[in-house]
């Protein structure tokens, strides 16, 4: 029992809680809060920061929610920012459902919303360039939340998160929402360094249990053995998955077997995505989200549901789809409909499935999600990227394979992407628990599949590098020595420092080993280490000795076999093809890999040679007649001329011929190698009784000296190596003009408003006036070669181009890139890739006004797809136009470019790219 003093002392606790702002934002859920989610909420309260590491659908956003409560109820400013538009689309829609929409705004690039409310939704990238700019927005912020920060490991725009975090005033308090990350200690550990203090929370407890299964033949089986998915390991694989592995291997048979002992059945092909959906459909597992890594894969899924019949929704329900999908699309042209694929599109829908993918219309995707979030979409056929940040949990998630394209090679998904693939099965509030099912395939392994789904490991690593346009504003804002000061201060180069204090202590390891080494080595008649120091000159001469004979051998031997024809009898030297031979065709047209002649051997065997089994050049022996007609395939073809080869040759059967003669080696007559030897006769250690021992610890040394050196060098390497390579981008910018010492010039305060990821090439092309007398038509086409990227290296043949000046500036701009290529590989950097031009037709047509369904089929580029482009072409022509605007007083040409870029984003503007469902 407590004691009244305890009582007292709980109901005290319990009031002082009851007057948090927690208490009342808790009552705003209709589940109560989990443990990590109310400890980031008091940290925040507190007045801390807060990094919550927590798995796909634990609900992370929670403290998120809290951060915009808090700034609510103290009259500040929150920012709550996302990696990606849609995401940010979709939390302002779920934060204006809850605080009102005079309370809340949005900024992505393509929307701005009610930016000056107390609570703003944006992207990354938007929050830090009012950060360079010095923005009046900032006024007041006292919380930004970054939902999704693992996403600072993507190599193309994590750098953005970093650059935020460093740069955000001191007084804003950061919350920081992540996936599981098995690094969060030390993510944490840098925050702390870099914004005061920080709270680390990590949670691996999924409040929906997921359960992991393999459809193998028709069947759903449970991968584990054990009954909790909480205790699933490698070690507890259901023994009837493995069973049918092995069954598999043996004899080729699939899991589909009768009873035990029973006879296996040939194994049927993998059952169609129809017959999955159909499958879990009669085990109550859907919603279901099936990935597929291919958007083509993903179509061809709703096709199939199209031509089977199935329909997954009630008459009831499918009167609500074509109501929403209707009232959604109304504003869409009517003309592009059919191109956009909508009548499929909805007709899926009111069966209940859909697709999901970056090729698809916004829109389109958009409503896929409402329906799914409705109940109202069943299956979902989607690429891997809706595994990022979209709220669109299931019951189910279906994985067709366990290899992906990663854009060069297929390769096996990784933990981390397996995780937070299946992380979206399992919906809270609605489902007791998820269920990951992954399709059997010839070659599964049920235990690598369960390696995968135990194993927790996703590292996140920096990506962090600094720009062209990070650097001038740098400089520009605190001067070159105080940027140098805050890129150490990134997540890369503490990432790196950690790395280098691994290396330190290895290195004072090595360096008390070479110590006791040299001791080993000492001899009392001598210099030991000048005596080693010979026997290393002398092997090295004679290696090279060794390797220029080599290569003349081989130049000799290429030589010689160009020389061979059909019939010429000779005598291959080496390897298991030596021995008498008759040349069948000399192989002259082999390519670079040099000649490779087909030959027969007295053996009877027909083979073909290469200059691998010619080490000393061939001569032929002889020559003999190879008939026309002579069938290779033929036993006794091959049996008659083997036996005129030998007969030919002089050697009755059996009788070996003679193997060339070695050449004398060039180490006997050089005259290095016999001054080294005379040397090291001459040493005294030569003659000590120890000398192999004392030679065998110099050896040691001498590999440890060498394992010291790279370490050194790797130590060099990543200490202060951000601030070098920001030292190297700003031997750039001097060269060029943008930095003048400490200052920032006129082209430099232009650069520093482009935001690209070929920021200086675009600066340059306004410098050098690339793009004046341009129609904006034409300006739209030109600039597209600095936003648009070929997905594949199929997609990248060449590209039709405008004519006329358009034209010229295109090719003016690939020179310029050349030119600033080449200086990069002068200061060793390689921040500027080639630029593309297989969007500038498309952006010239749709500047020109031509119809939606032209285009596409001339660019041959999903409506998604040209959607996104186009609208990355506008946010460039929209910074383009600013930077313009810096020198417009000074300058008529740039002020024409500014009006004729701002004339170019109005033209593209139009139709489905001007279509916003965000209002």
């Amino acid at each position: 029992m407590t004691s009244p003093a305890e009582r007292f002392a709980a109901a005290r606790r319990r009031q002082a809680e009851e007057r948090t702002q927690l208490s009342g934002f808790a009552k705003l859920y209709s589940f109560g809060l989990d443990q990590f989610q109310l400890d980031g909420c008091r940290a925040l309260e507190e007045g801390r920061g807060v990094l919550v590491a927590a798995p796909t659908g634990a609900g992370k956003t929670v403290v998120g929610e809290f951060a915009v409560h808090l700034a609510l109820a103290q009259g500040r400013k929150c920012f709550y920012t996302t990696p990606i538009k849609a995401l940010s689309n979709q939390k302002y829609a779920d934060l204006v459902k809850r605080h009102g929409a005079d309370r809340v705004g949005l900024l992505t690039g393509d929307n701005s919303i009610n930016g000056d409310a107390p609570v703003v939704v944006m992207t990354t990238e938007v929050l830090r360039n009012m950060l360079y700019a010095g923005s009046s927005a900032l006024d007041g912020l006292g919380y930004v939340v970054m939902d999704e920060v693992h996403y600072l490991a993507d190599r193309f725009r994590g750098a953005v998160w970093e650059e935020v975090i460093i740069h955000l005033p001191e007084s804003v308090q950061l919350v920081s929402l992540s996936a599981t990350v098995s690094n969060a200690e030390e993510f944490g550990e840098w925050l702390e360094t870099v914004r005061g203090e920080t709270q680390i929370i990590v949670s691996e407890h999924r409040p929906v249990p997921l359960w992991q299964h393999v459809l193998a033949g028709g069947k759903l089986y449970d991968l584990y053995a054990g009954a909790d998915p909480h205790e699933a390991d490698v070690a507890r694989v259901n023994p009837e998955l493995v069973r049918f592995a092995r069954e598999e291997e043996r004899f080729g048979f699939s899991p589909r077997t009768g009873a035990r002992g029973g006879r296996p059945r040939r194994m049927p092909p993998p059952p169609s995505r129809v017959d999955v959906i159909e499958r879990l459909d009669a085990s109550g597992l859907l919603p279901a989200i099936t990935f597929i890594f291919s958007r083509a894969g993903c179509d061809a899924a709703v096709q199939q549901f199209l031509r089977s019949g199935v329909r997954l929704l009630t008459e009831q329900q499918r009167v609500r789809v074509r109501a929403h999908v209707s009232a959604r699309c109304a504003q869409l042209p009517a003309e592009d409909l059919n191109i956009l694929g909508y009548h499929d599109f909805a007709d899926g829908l009111e069966r209940g499935v859909a697709a999901h993918h970056a090729g698809m219309l916004p829109t389109f995707k958009e409503i896929v999600e409402e329906l799914f979030a409705a109940g109202l979409v069943k299956a979902v056929f989607a690429t891997e990227t809706l595994a990022l940040g979209i709220n669109m949990p299931a019951r189910s998630v279906v994985l067709e394979a366990l290899v992906k394209w990663n854009g060069e090679f297929h390769a096996d998904i990784t933990p981390g992407e397996y995780t937070q693939l299946t992380g979206r099965a399992g919906r809270r509030g609605i489902d007791i628990e998820g269920h990951a099912v992954v399709v059997w395939r010839p070659g599964l392994d049920p235990r690598a599949l369960a390696g995968l789904a135990s194993t927790r490991t996703y590292p996140l690593r920096s990506s962090f590098k600094p720009s062209y346009n990070m650097a001038v504003n740098l400089v520009g804002q605190v001067g070159k020595v105080r940027a140098r000061a805050l890129l150490e201060s990134s997540f890369a180069q503490f990432q790196a420092d950690k790395a280098v204090v691994g290396l330190t202590r290895q290195l004072r390891r090595n360096q008390e080993a070479l110590d006791g080494y040299r001791e080993a080595m000492s001899c009392h008649l001598g210099d030991f280490d000048e005596y080693m120091g010979l026997r290393r000159a002398l092997s090295e001469r004679e290696a090279e000795l060794s390797r220029q004979g080599a290569t003349q051998r081989r130049a000799a031997a290429a030589s010689a076999l160009e020389t061979l024809k059909t019939g010429d009898i000779i005598v291959v030297p080496s390897g298991r093809k030596a021995g008498l031979a008759v040349v069948l065709d000399p192989g002259l047209d082999a390519g670079r890999d040099g000649p490779r002649p087909r030959v027969l051997t007295a053996e009877r065997q027909v083979v073909t040679l290469s200059l691998l089994d010619f080490p000393v050049p061939v001569e032929p022996t002889g020559w003999m007649r190879v008939p026309k007609n002579f069938n290779a395939k033929s036993p006794q073809a091959r049996r008659d001329l083997a036996a005129t080869l030998r007969d030919k040759a002089g050697f009755a059967d059996g009788e070996k011929p003679p193997r060339p003669r070695r050449e004398r080696s060039a180490a006997a007559e050089d005259a290095d190698v016999a001054r080294l030897r005379r040397a090291l006769r001459a040493h005294p250690c030569h003659g000590c009784e120890d000398r192999e021992n004392h030679a065998r610890w110099a050896e040691r040394h001498a590999r440890l000296e060498r394992e010291t050196e790279g370490l050194d060098r790797r130590v060099k390497g990543r200490t202060h190596s951000i601030a070098r390579t920001f030292d190297r981008v700003c031997s750039v910018l001097t060269v060029l003009g943008y930095l003048d010492g400490e200052r920032v010039t006129a082209e430099g305060r232009r650069l520093a408003r482009i935001y690209s990821e070929l920021d200086l090439l675009a600066a340059e092309c306004l410098r050098e006036r690339v793009w004046d007398g341009l129609s904006p038509a034409e300006l739209a086409s030109a600039v597209s070669l600095l936003v648009y990227e070929s997905r594949s290296a199929e997609d990248s043949g060449p590209p039709r181009l405008p004519k006329g000046l358009a034209r010229e500036a295109i090719e003016r701009t690939v020179r310029l890139w050349i030119s600033v290529h080449d200086l990069e590989g002068d200061h060793a950097v390689d921040f500027q890739r080639e630029p593309d031009a297989g969007f500038a037709w498309a952006a010239y047509q749709w500047a020109e006004g031509h119809r939606l369904d032209k285009v596409l089929e001339e660019c041959a580029l999903p409506a998604g797809d040209f959607v996104r482009w186009c609208k990355q072409l506008i946010d460039l022509l929209g910074q383009l136009a600013d930077a313009a605007g810096t020198m417009a007083q000074q300058s008529p040409d740039s002020a024409r470019i500014r009006e004729t870029a701002f004339a170019a984003v109005e033209l593209l503007r139009r139709g489905v790219v001007a279509y916003s469902s965000v209002s």
